[in-house]
Order: C-alpha cells, then sequence, then structure tokens
C-alpha cells in the first residue's frame, strides 16, 4: 500500500514538474515580445520620418513609379525592399536607370535606416 501511495505521488510530482516547464517558455516568449514591441514601434516611427525624402518621388503609400520610371515599391516585402536599397546604396544595382539617382538617395543611410525604411514600405499596401 504503501508503495502504491508513493508512486502516486512521485508521478504527481514529476506531471506537476513537466507542467510547469511548459509553461516557462511561454512566459519567456511574452517577456520578449513585449521588450520587442517598443522597438519595433521605434523602428516604425524612424521608418516613416526616413520615407518622407522617398515620398516626392515614390508617393505618399509608395504608390507611384519614381520619376516615371521605378517599379511601384508598396505592397513589397521588407526583405525585398532592403536588398533594393543596400544595391542602390554599393551601386550594384541599376533597375530602370535609376541607380545614380537611387545611390544618392541612400547614401547616408544607415544599415538600421534602411531596415527601418524597408520596415515601413512593407506596410504600405
Amino acid at each position: 500500500m504503501k508503495k502504491v501511495l508513493l508512486a502516486t505521488i512521485f508521478a504527481g510530482a514529476v506531471a506537476f514538474a513537466g507542467e510547469a516547464n511548459a509553461t516557462a517558455p511561454a512566459a519567456d516568449a511574452n517577456a520578449t515580445a513585449a521588450k520587442a514591441a517598443p522597438a519595433a514601434a521605434a523602428d516604425s516611427a524612424k521608418g516613416k520620418t526616413l520615407f518622407a525624402k522617398c515620398a516626392g518621388c515614390h508617393g505618399q503609400k509608395a504608390e507611384k513609379k519614381a520619376l516615371g520610371k521605378s517599379d511601384v515599391i508598396g505592397g513589397w516585402d521588407a526583405a525585398k525592399v532592403e536588398t533594393a536599397l543596400k544595391g542602390y546604396k554599393a551601386g550594384t544595382r541599376n533597375e530602370h536607370g535609376m541607380g545614380g539617382v537611387m545611390k544618392g538617395q541612400v547614401a547616408a543611410f544607415s544599415d538600421a535606416d534602411i531596415k527601418a525604411v524597408a520596415a515601413y514600405i512593407s506596410t504600405l499596401k
């Protein structure tokens, strides 16, 4: 009888410990997400500010072909925008003859600036 009782207590303790450990990663994920939210909001605000200089050619919602030549960039995902901007900055991209113009526009952008403006542009649909 004592063995059955001890086995039951032991099994319950193991099950309880397993449940406690199963919820720990979720709590860590929630804490990480809570920290990331203000950073994402700051990046979005920075991206919006940086995009103001782009809007003259690309439109407020990135809905225009810049100078009547480029692709409409509204709706592009952030990775595609980031790749394009890095290419223009490096001088290795020249889509629709816009390489020189765009190189000048993004020359002063840091990698963080490019990431922020790319994230913002990806929200414009």
